[in-house]
């Protein structure tokens, strides 16, 4: 996100079903969705982000997503809009908790301890940039990541959508290199770069919303159904050997999974949690 303010909807997780949140989101051009629970309750929340529009005033686009969630099936109780300042950046960390992945991964903010057993520690603050692992699309792409690598040792990987960086940096700690990270939002360009300096793995981050025009072993692309819809054939033609698209509701993948079969590609799996799936591809 380039602005430093944005509204944030926070619907009750019990008040309405993923995919309907998700299609809200999707019709008033979310900058990004989220599940956050309570550690304590486990009581779950949705939440989104909109960039303050330049065609309706503050007022109007917050009647606007109120009354979206109500169609959706919310009670106003159970809805919450918030203008976010200059606590926009930092407010992720009070829902963000260090997190085993798979078999292998900790994924945690600077603020968590170190993992205490074997795990493979991954350091992420994320600042504006989208992506904690906390989602259930990026835990899928997580765990495909990591029964790829453990398979393999990349020599080469596209994160397409790279937001924080995450997806590009587990690829890093789990062997890869030649690694590409790229980003249509300058603080996601920026977040990458910075992250990887963390966690001591080299990667390339540039700024872009079109696939490069060369082949990676491994791609990763984590956006949303339409725009991974939009770049089938331009990202297909990226992939080296396999190709792990997230982002997809379950009721989303047969479109994908044809659209993508058309550009060459064979489905290899699908990995379902909630309303969410990955997908992974391989040349056929």
């Amino acid at each position: 996100m380039q602005a430093t303010t944005c509204l944030e909807l926070r619907i009750d997780g019990c008040a309405v079903s993923e995919a309907a949140f998700t299609q809200l989101s999707e019709s008033q051009n979310t900058l990004g969705t989220s599940i956050e629970t309570d550690y304590d309750t486990q009581a779950e929340t949705h939440v989104a982000w909109f960039a303050l529009s330049d065609e309706f005033c503050l007022e109007e686009q917050r009647a606007r997503l109120a009354a979206g969630a109500l169609l959706i099936g919310a009670r106003p109780e159970q809805v919450k809009i918030t203008l976010l300042g200059d606590d926009w950046e930092t407010a992720w960390q009070k829902y963000w908790k260090a997190m085993p992945v798979g078999k292998t991964l900790w994924v945690r903010p600077s603020f968590c301890d170190a993992p205490t057993d074997h795990r493979i520690d991954i350091v992420l603050d994320p600042g504006m940039a989208f992506g904690t692992g906390t989602h259930p699309t990026t835990y899928l792409c997580l765990e495909a990541i990591e029964r790829y690598c453990l398979q393999h040792k990349p020599k080469s990987v596209l994160d397409m959508g790279a937001g924080s960086g995450l997806l590009a940096i587990v690829a890093g700690k789990l062997g890869a290199v030649d690694i590409h990270a790229i980003d249509y939002d300058p603080i996601s360009v920026e977040a990458s770069r910075v992250n990887a300096k963390i966690n001591h793995i080299e990667l390339t981050s540039t700024l872009g919303d079109i696939p490069p025009t060369r082949t990676f072993e491994l791609v990763i692309a984590n956006i949303l159904a339409g725009p991974l819809l939009g770049m089938a054939e331009t990202l297909s033609k990226c992939v080296g050997d396999r190709l792990i698209l997230s982002g997809l509701l379950e009721s989303q993948v047969p479109l994908n999974i044809r659209t993508y079969e058309a550009e060459g590609l064979c489905h290899a799996q699908t990995h379902i949690m909630g309303d969410w799936a990955c997908v992974e591809f391989t040349l056929a």
